[in-house]
């Protein structure tokens, strides 16, 4: 059976898409774009990008659902919908609601214009402490990481410095390479074979 280690995992740095604090939302798009043209093909695509500042250091990381979140509409007629929560109201109805009043609102293409031109800083996440681990460490404790907090990925350290990052997808295929070798297969393969 293999034993993973996070170094052994994790995608360096240098290979990740990371833009600089002060950047766009779309230029955070665009160092997405061309890390995912230079990153090995045989590999799960990223899903998130690093913000570094001055020193090179990463302080924040901008997902997916980040994204998202930031061209969702957030005008007073959505906060008067939430405002209406006390009267209880079914969030089915609030959700109807807020259905009705983007069917009403701008086309998608003007959202993402003005929300192309945002600060990342403005929708980046800050790390936690719980997202951090050593190269060093094993599988299992990024598991434990993973799960406890529920997070997509984590940040790798080496010493002070982040060296790298590790996917919930590059630990999701480790795990099944390994069911894979330590023979979890032939054993279903031979309680079939029993049931027949």
């Amino acid at each position: 059976m293999d034993t993973y280690f996070i170094k052994d995992l994790m995608v360096p740095i240098s290979e990740y898409a990371t833009v600089p604090e002060g950047a766009t939302l779309f230029e955070a798009y665009l160092a997405l774009e061309n890390a995912q043209t230079a990153y090995d093909h045989n590999k799960y695509t990223h899903r998130a990008v690093l913000v570094l500042n001055k020193a090179n250091r990463v302080i924040g990381k901008v997902g997916q659902l980040d994204v998202l979140r930031a061209l969702e509409p957030k005008d007073a007629k959505f906060e008067q919908f939430e405002s209406i929560r006390k009267f209880q109201f079914s969030s089915q109805f609030i959700m109807n609601l807020h259905d009705q009043c983007l069917m009403q609102d701008k086309p998608l293409v003007d959202i993402c214009r003005k929300g192309g031109l945002i600060k990342v800083e403005e929708l980046m996440q800050t790390p936690t402490p719980g997202e951090f681990i050593e190269e060093d460490a094993s599988l299992n404790i990024a598991i434990h990481q993973l799960v406890r907090g529920s997070h997509m990925a984590l940040l790798v350290t080496s010493g002070k410095d982040i060296v790298g990052i590790l996917r919930l997808t590059d630990v999701f295929a480790a795990i099944f390479h390994t069911m894979k070798t330590c023979g979890i297969e032939m054993n279903v393969d031979q309680d079939s074979d029993k049931d027949t």
